[in-house]
This record gives C-alpha cells, sequence and structure tokens, in this order.
C-alpha cells in the first residue's frame, strides 16, 4: 500500500473511538515498551475519554478501514498512531502533510527514547527546541519539543 492510497477524514466519535483507541494502544506497545503495558492501560482511558473527544482529530483510512490518525490541539500534534502492521508506508508523513497544510506550523512532544519517531521527524523537518525529564504523567522519560514551520 502506498501512502496516495489514503484517505483523511475526519474523526467521527460513534465509530472511531474503540478502532483508534485500538490503534493507539498497539503502536504505544510498540513505541514505548518503556512506559510499561500497566501504565499503558491506565493512560488508554484518558485517551478514550479526553484526548480523542476533545482534540480536532484526523482519521488515516485505507479501503474505508481506519489505519492511523493524528490528533491536534491547535497546532499542537497531542498524538499521531499508526497500526504497526501500516508504519513505514506513508501513513504518518500524509497525516503531518495534512495537519501542516491546516496550521501552517505544527509542534509536539516525542519521547527521546523511541527513536524511530524522533528519526521520523527530523526527516520531515521538525527541529528540537526544548528538552523535559518528565513525561505529561510526571513519569522520568525525557521528552523533546520539536517544531515545523511551513
Amino acid at each position: 500500500m502506498e501512502n496516495q492510497d489514503v484517505v483523511i477524514r475526519p474523526f467521527e466519535a460513534e465509530t472511531d473511538l474503540k478502532t483508534l483507541s485500538d490503534i493507539w494502544f498497539s503502536a504505544s506497545l510498540k513505541a514505548h515498551p518503556f512506559i510499561g503495558e500497566p501504565k499503558l492501560v491506565e493512560q488508554r482511558q484518558l485517551i478514550e475519554t479526553e484526548y480523542l473527544p476533545k482534540a480536532e482529530t484526523w482519521v488515516a483510512c485505507s479501503n474505508q478501514e481506519a489505519i492511523g490518525f493524528i490528533s491536534l490541539l491547535g497546532s499542537f500534534i497531542g498524538g499521531i498512531f499508526i497500526s504497526p502492521d501500516r508504519q513505514g508506508m506513508g501513513v504518518g508523513s500524509k497525516l503531518v502533510t495534512h495537519a501542516l497544510d491546516k496550521k501552517g506550523e505544527l509542534s509536539l512532544d516525542v519521547y527521546i527514547a523511541n527513536e524511530q519517531a524522533v528519526r521520523f521527524y527530523t526527516s520531515l523537518g521538525f527541529r528540537e527546541v526544548s528538552r523535559r525529564d518528565r513525561d505529561d504523567f510526571g513519569y522520568p522519560f525525557p521528552n523533546a519539543t520539536l517544531h515545523l514551520k511551513r
């Protein structure tokens, strides 16, 4: 599958919430093993009740099946997650391009230990603007804040 087969559409809570939660969880287990499954299970509740419903979320679909998403809080990327079996096929790049077209600039926080994500964002032109020693939940997982402007 190439990314031109991907259609991006707005999030529809009644039909997308469970699927996007599943994508978030499976992708998080792969990308963030250092957090641990028990903490990810706890965070999943927040994804379903707080983050997805409150963010501007765009869903990447192939053959009408959701395969990834990007959630925006203004121009801040709250999350971008692609089904593990669809990673490396240009879906994430297409979602970032879609968001950049809408916002003109983007920023995000990324776990430094998630080297694949850091490489991905850097390849798209994001540049590091700051670092911190703890994540949003107060856990000792260093984060970098990255920024991209059109």
